[in-house]
């Protein structure tokens, strides 16, 4: 990778004096699971590299995976920046000190073969139809990255990471009524118990069977780790530098004030260890950091890539991400992590929903923070228990609004995409039946 990232900066050195290189190489291997068969296997390599060019203030950019089209790659780069529009905040990385994040590597998942995942696989088939619930779809993914960033700062780093996950939909019925759960997990490790996904998920789907209406009215809403999810992508739109900066953003002048409840502090931390996010650094070579977002309820800051952090006269957070070498860098995740001061206890809850999870978050106002969901395996809470399940419910509320009156839940942390999460519980929230 090294040598291939060297011919291709010393090429492009040769017609810019800003350049940065991105090189890729991947493996992954997919299950599909349709049913109750794991009917498709699909292993891929990609290798590829990406060329950013900064001629005359303009960006321009070309990628490749063919490695004897570098330098037509890097003369693609160059035409593309004088298409564009020329502006003084394109920057690349500075030379800088990199840390290694604990936890990211397995070297197992690097020696799996199919027979592995197909075992998975079946593993969850088997223990749903053990529990008298039909398979409908899932799979099994994993694999592992390496890349590489050179620059014509001095910047370099190299970081290998890995990835294993698995998931299963499946069915319950009883006297022609049928209930459908999902479940999954992702981990950086090969440590994930498919017996755990597959029971979990046919627990939900069998004791959501016969559920009952619930009223229209606001009640305590307790919402699962895979609700708090749906619904947190809508806020995190707020914090995003380059939405902030377009007006797009309720929180745009709202540096040091009181944005949420005065127990939650809130953070992107790319070193976090084990995290399916976290890395040596982002996608344009700043080291992996972790930002306070919000401490104690006020807002600290919002998360910047290079080009934001130029704008806004600041620095760089470390969230300049990109999906592959294919991709340009801009504003994203690594791993989002909410912690509340205190906990409260289910058994705390008097009268009130659990929903596990919510369908028809992206519809949600980016700007407003309005949203209109559909409640999916939901049950009612009397006296701390967990009892009832409930059938078809809309929830409707204001994210933001949420966020100000939120009460985190003892209990496990999990991880679901970016959000590092405990169960949270909303007050009075609108539940439609």
């Amino acid at each position: 990778m090294m040598e291939i990232a060297d011919d291709a900066l010393n090429l492009a050195l040769k017609l810019s004096d800003n350049v940065e290189v991105f090189v890729e190489k991947e493996r992954s291997m997919d299950i599909d699971i349709q049913k109750n068969e794991a009917s498709f296997a699909k292993e891929s390599f990609t290798y590829g590299i990406g060329v950013r060019i900064i001629l005359d203030k303009k960006m321009g950019f070309s990628y490749t995976t063919n490695t004897d089209k570098i330098k037509e790659t890097v003369e693609n780069a160059v035409f593309n920046s004088k298409s564009n529009i020329a502006d003084e905040n394109f920057e690349l990385a500075q030379k800088s000190e990199y840390t290694k994040v604990k936890g990211i590597y397995d070297k197992k998942i690097n020696s799996l073969h199919i027979e592995d995942y197909l075992q998975f696989a079946k593993t969850m088939i088997n223990a749903a139809e053990d529990a008298k619930c039909e398979p409908t779809s899932g799979g099994v993914s994993a694999g592992y990255a390496e890349s590489l960033i050179l620059n014509s700062n001095g910047a370099e780093c190299s970081g290998i990471s890995s990835m294993f996950s698995g998931f299963i939909a499946v069915n319950a019925e009883e006297k022609g009524e049928i209930s459908t759960a999902y479940e999954g997990k992702s981990s950086r490790n090969y440590d994930i118990d498919p017996l755990w996904i597959a029971e979990n998920a046919s627990k939900i789907a069998k004791d959501s069977l016969n559920g009952v209406p619930v009223e229209t009215r606001d009640m305590d809403v307790l919402l699962d780790y895979r609700a708090v999810s749906g619904l947190l992508a809508t806020f995190i739109n707020a914090v995003n530098a380059d939405n902030v900066q377009r007006g797009r953003s309720i929180y745009a002048n709202e540096i040091g004030n009181e944005i949420v409840t005065p127990s939650l502090s809130i953070y992107d931390d790319g070193t976090y260890q084990g995290g399916l996010n976290s890395s040596i650094s982002d996608g344009e070579g700043i080291a992996s950091q972790r930002t306070s977002v919000v401490d104690n309820g006020i807002l600290k800051s919002f998360l910047y890539d290079i080009y934001t952090a130029k704008k806004g006269n600041t620095q760089s957070t470390g969230n300049g991400m990109r999906a592959s070498f294919a991709d340009m860098p801009a504003v994203g995740l690594s791993n989002f992590i909410l912690e509340f001061n205190d906990s409260l206890e289910i058994s705390e809850i008097k009268d009130g929903i659990i929903i596990t999870d919510v369908l028809g978050a992206h519809t949600s106002n980016p700007i407003s923070g309005d949203f209109s969901v559909e409640a999916n395996n939901a049950f009612k809470i009397e006296n701390g228990e967990i009892n009832t399940p409930v059938k078809k419910a809309m929830l409707s509320g204001n994210i933001f609004n949420l966020m100000k009156y939120a009460s985190g839940i003892s209990g496990e942390i999990r991880q679901i995409g970016p959000f590092v999460i405990p169960r949270i519980l909303a007050s009075s929230l609108r539940v439609v039946g």
